[in-house]
């Protein structure tokens, strides 16, 4: 019992409107779930395949919050909502439900379903009667198995994330409006097996394999970095921000698999709900994370998806800022924006990651404990890329500024609006490229820091462009024509 008290505790700092710790109940009727598409098609699928219904909730809430991305795969190949795995878990998901591929990665009612009857094919493989199915707690051995992780020990840290959710609770939103709710349930896993492999998640007793005291250890496959001797080989002058897109379990597991024809890695892993920490690659190794930057930085990951900012919570800006200042300190970094860098910052990178809704303000306070008057981190040029320069702007009141670039290498136009007020809280901006006979290209929404880029090849075209921020608009008339 004391062991999962201890695991409970580490849940306990949670993203904020995300998840709710409510009062503490033994069961829940269904009447007290309001109605949706989304509660429908998990209530449909916890029916059918006879999974309890808030562990599926909480198992798809650890993979994705419960946002499907628009059918596009994670970075380890997973869709929908319950993170359905290419050439693995969503192949079983259709032979086992007769959905097509097609609709279990767009359609989350499809998507559920076939994650619920994925999960019942585990329980069934280990023997899970009909009576220890109504039993949560039952189901830690095949939560660990829907996971697909790489060793017992990762294995243990998905299957425990997912149950701390089901502990602490879950208050999320869903696609339509709709919140989709497990109330807080105190359930005591059956870990079997995985009673015996690492606890990844309290790093405590694992400090002494890492450079970074706090951290946990679960080496990387060897195949997905290069032993070095940094910072002798190579001096040590860059820390790279990553976001995973995937979760802290996956994200490990990912760079714990190979070899494959994408080798990968990060040095560091920052988890969401916790801020806990796991080292896969020692800092005197290459990791494989930034490509021209690999031999002269480290790689910090952040558990999530760029396009969803309830992945980024304090907890993991803080975290991660207390990593970044020790290894600053141990390689005489300075703490400024020119050597703690996003992805998307590195010459050559076709990333995009940490994204708009990264908010590098509050992170760089964090980092170096200073204040101040907010200013916006990015500019055209590192929105839009390697190679680009601004060839025209235009000014959006004093909410921000349009900007329109070009690459001479290429031929490509970008546009990029970046912010001057609201910095780092989500408010309405947009971007846009119209290359002349051709649809206009345009990037709209609520973000942090700016909109954009958006690109287009326009050699000898002429083009309209503009952006809008706060009530100020911007449009051009067709012109660079050359």
């Amino acid at each position: 019992m004391s062991e999962h008290r201890n695991v409970r505790r580490r849940a306990a700092a949670l993203v904020a409107g995300a998840i709710i710790p409510l009062s503490l109940i033994v069961a829940q009727p269904a009447t007290a779930i309001a109605a949706g598409p989304m509660e429908d098609a998990f209530a449909s699928a916890a029916t059918t395949y006879e999974v309890p219904r808030d562990l599926l909730v909480s198992l798809a809430y650890a993979e994705t919050h419960l946002d499907g991305h628009g059918g596009e795969p994670s970075s380890s190949g997973g869709y929908g909502v319950m993170h359905l795995v290419a050439s693995g878990s969503l192949e079983q998901a259709a032979k086992l439900t007769g959905k097509s591929a097609a609709a279990l990665k767009k359609d989350d009612a499809a998507n559920i379903q076939g994650g619920a009857a994925v999960l019942r094919a585990h329980a069934d493989k280990l023997g899970l009667t009909a009576a220890a199915r109504k039993e949560p707690g039952k189901w830690y051995q095949a939560v660990a198995k829907y996971g697909g992780a790489s060793s017992p020990d990762v294995a243990r840290l998905y299957a425990d994330t997912v149950y701390e959710l089901l502990d602490e609770g879950i208050q999320a939103p869903a696609p339509g409006g709709e919140t989709v709710t497990v109330k807080p349930r105190a359930v005591e896993p059956d870990r079997g097996p995985y009673a015996k492999a690492k606890d990844l998640g309290n790093p405590s007793t694992l400090a002494a394999s890492t450079d970074y005291p706090s951290a946990a250890w679960a080496p990387a496959h060897s195949s997905n970095y290069a032993v070095s001797n940094r910072p002798t080989s190579d001096a040590i002058d860059r820390i790279v921000i990553h976001v995973a897109q995937g979760t802290y379990a996956g994200t490990i597991s990912w760079f714990q698999t190979g070899p494959r024809p994408n080798p990968t890695s990060a040095h560091y892993v920052v988890r969401s709900s916790d801020g806990a920490v796991t080292q896969t690659v020692r800092e005197k190794d290459r990791a494989f994370h930034a490509g021209s930057y690999n031999r002269r930085s480290v790689g910090i990951e952040h558990e999530g998806y760029v396009d969803n900012a309830s992945w980024f919570t304090d907890t993991m800006y803080r975290s991660s800022a207390a990593l970044t200042r020790n290894i600053a300190s141990r390689y005489g970094i300075p703490l400024d924006r020119t050597h703690i860098v996003g992805h998307n910052q590195v010459p050559g990178a076709t990333h995009t990651d940490p994204g708009g809704h990264w908010n590098w303000t509050k992170y760089m306070q964090f980092v170096t404990g200073g204040g101040g008057t907010p200013t916006n981190p990015h500019t055209p040029e590192t929105v839009c890329g390697d190679g680009y320069k601004v060839i025209d702007s235009a000014p959006l009141g004093t909410a921000g500024t349009v900007s329109l670039l070009y690459n001479s290498a290429n031929g490509n136009n970008c546009v990029a609006t970046i912010k001057k007020t609201s910095i780092g809280t989500a408010s309405a901006v947009s971007a846009y490229l119209e290359v002349e006979g051709k649809p206009r290209a345009t990037d709209a929404g609520n973000f942090a820091y700016y909109a954009g880029p958006v690109r287009a090849a326009a050699a000898d075209k002429c083009v309209r462009w503009g952006g809008k921020a706060g009530t100020a608009v911007y449009d051009s008339p067709l012109e660079h024509c050359s």
